[in-house]
C-alpha cells in the first residue's frame, strides 16, 4: 500500500501514538527480545513473585497449587492445597504472603512451608475475598477485596458493605480499610522506599496513585493512568507494568510507554524475577511466559 494511502486510511494521532509506544519499549525492553512460553497445561496463572534469589513462584488457583520457577529453568509444585491462593508478596524476612480466599484469608508461609493464617475479618465480618497484597517495607501488607464469587464458595452474598483497600499493620493482627471508593480495586503495588502505593480499579477502568502516611493511611489519591489492572508490578526506574490485554506499560508520570503482546485471551499478572532481576515473568491463564528488559524490577 502506498503512503497517502496508508495515511488516508489510518489516522495520523494513532499513528503518531504507535511510534512513540514502540520508542518507549525500546528503552525498556531487551532488543530483538520477544515473549516466550516456559510452560504451560495450567487452568488459570496468577500471582508472580519473586524470592530474594529470583526463583518466580506463581499460583494455578482452579487447581489450588503454588508452582515454582526456579533459575535453572526447573517447574516444580511448591504447596498443594494452598488456601485457593490468589495474588502472592514476600516480606523481608523471606516469608511468602498469599490472598487464600478459599476462605477469605491472608497466609503467611515460612521458607520451611509452615503457615499462619491471619486474623482476616473487618469489623466482624468474613472480607469479600482478598485478591492481590504488597508487603510494605515496616512489615505492613496492603491488600485488595473485590468481589469475584468463586465456585468454591458456599455462599454468593458479599459481606462487606464495599469492594475495598485495607491495610494490615505491622502487629499482624490489626486491619484497617484505608480506601473505600473503587469500584473493584485488584492489582496493587508500591514504591521501594514505602512512600506510594498504586491500586488498580478493574471495573472503573482506572489505576491510583496515593502517598503512604506514617500510620498505614493514604492521602493525595492522584489519578494515574486510564487504565484498570488485574495485576501489576513496577521496575526500578518507577515505570509501572498493568495487565489484561497483554502487558501494558506506564512511566512514572502515567505516560504510556507501549504494549507487550502475550498470546493468550487474558494476561492476569506481572513480576519480575531472575538473577539479576530483568525478566519479567507474565502469567497469563493457561501459560508463565517470560521477556527480558533492560531494566531492573523491584521486589
Amino acid at each position: 500500500m502506498k503512503l497517502n494511502k496508508l495515511l488516508f486510511a489510518v489516522p495520523l494521532t494513532f499513528i503518531t501514538l504507535a511510534f512513540f509506544q514502540n520508542k518507549g519499549l525500546d528503552e525498556i525492553i531487551q532488543p530483538g527480545d520477544k515473549v516466550e512460553k516456559l510452560a504451560d497445561g495450567f487452568l488459570f496463572t496468577e500471582g508472580p513473585v519473586a524470592d530474594a534469589k529470583g526463583n518466580v513462584y506463581f499460583t494455578d488457583q482452579p487447581n489450588d497449587r503454588i508452582m515454582m520457577w526456579s533459575l535453572s529453568g526447573k517447574l516444580t509444585t511448591f504447596m498443594q492445597p494452598c488456601g485457593r491462593s490468589n495474588g502472592m508478596s514476600f516480606d523481608k524476612d523471606g516469608n511468602l504472603w498469599t490472598c487464600a480466599d478459599q476462605k477469605n484469608e491472608l497466609w503467611c508461609i515460612s521458607p520451611d512451608k509452615k503457615v499462619t493464617i491471619i486474623p482476616s475479618k473487618y469489623k466482624g465480618k468474613p472480607l469479600n475475598g482478598p485478591n492481590d497484597l504488597w508487603n510494605t517495607p515496616e512489615g505492613g501488607v496492603y491488600f485488595t477485596d473485590p468481589f469475584y464469587r468463586r465456585t468454591w464458595w458456599d455462599h454468593d452474598a458479599v459481606p462487606q458493605d464495599c469492594q475495598a483497600v485495607y491495610y494490615l499493620k505491622p502487629d499482624h493482627k490489626t486491619i484497617v480499610r484505608v480506601a473505600d471508593d473503587l469500584m473493584a480495586p485488584n492489582g496493587i503495588v508500591g514504591t521501594p522506599d514505602g512512600k506510594t502505593l498504586f491500586v488498580a480499579d478493574i471495573r472503573g477502568n482506572k489505576t491510583w496513585k496515593y502517598s503512604i502516611n506514617n500510620d498505614g493511611s493514604l492521602s493525595n489519591k492522584i489519578l494515574f493512568c486510564e487504565m484498570g489492572s488485574d495485576g501489576m508490578t513496577i521496575d526500578i526506574m518507577g515505570n509501572i507494568y498493568l495487565t489484561g490485554k497483554g502487558v501494558t506499560i506506564f512511566d512514572k508520570n502515567g505516560v504510556l510507554a507501549g504494549n507487550i503482546p502475550v498470546p493468550e485471551d487474558w494476561t492476569a499478572n506481572v513480576c519480575f524475577g531472575g538473577e539479576d532481576m530483568k525478566s519479567l515473568f507474565i502469567t497469563a491463564t493457561k501459560g508463565l511466559y517470560r521477556i527480558h528488559t533492560k531494566i531492573k524490577g523491584s521486589y
